[in-house]
């Protein structure tokens, strides 16, 4: 085992830990081939599955394997108008399974999240029974702060080059606390508990995913 991937292992181990404490539920694959086996075992047959925009689930192949199981799959890639969009994003909230990724994980198992629409953090926070949330290691910080700053001078600089937006940071790269039009960063959640035990699934990858 390289250095890299024992370190990522030792780490999962305090993360699963702090999870659980968080009425959270924590898993831990070396590579995406087994975290989607997991995720695939935690959806049960026929059921109906939405997720997130999640740069990660695209990577990993996740929403390709999604597509060969006997599930019922609430995508908007398939909506042809934004108001079938729309309407999608309400029927996400009533899914059996919402799958998405975080943009920070923290060591004591918090999960740090800014969003633009904000029916992501919609599905995680309320509406879908099962939420399953698939994150690599390298969105590992240290606490609500670093996980903060990771978020705006790294992720959401990130997704306004792939998205296109007008926003100060797609241009010098790092935060301006903007107030644009175009803002990706309009909605802030830290998930510190789940409600209900069991209702969140957090599984890490050895690997590094998504922004």
């Amino acid at each position: 085992m390289l250095p890299r991937e024992q370190y990522y292992e030792n780490l999962s181990k305090k993360i699963i830990k702090s999870l659980e404490k968080r009425n959270m539920v924590g898993y831990y694959y070396p590579t995406k081939d087994e975290a989607i086996k997991q995720v695939l075992n935690l959806i049960d047959k026929e059921s109906t599955v939405s997720w997130g925009g999640s740069m990660t689930l695209h990577e990993t192949g996740l929403l390709e394997a999604l597509k060969k199981e006997n599930l019922t799959l609430l995508d908007r890639s398939q909506c042809s108008s934004p108001e079938e969009i729309h309407e999608l994003y309400h029927q996400a909230l009533s899914a059996d399974y919402y799958l998405m990724s975080t943009n920070a994980i923290t060591m004591d198992g918090k999960l740090v999240n800014i969003d633009g629409n904000g029916n992501r953090l919609a599905a995680l926070i309320y509406g879908p029974r099962n939420v399953i949330i698939v994150v690599g290691m390298n969105k590992v910080v240290l606490d609500e702060e670093a996980g903060l700053k990771r978020v705006r001078n790294e992720a959401s600089p990130i997704n306004t080059v792939r998205l296109n937006m007008n926003t100060p940071c797609s241009k010098i790269g790092h935060c301006h606390d903007c107030l644009c039009e175009d803002t990706i960063c309009c909605q802030t959640v830290i998930t510190r508990m789940s409600r209900h035990p069991g209702r969140i699934n957090v599984i890490l990858i050895g690997e590094e995913y998504g922004y």
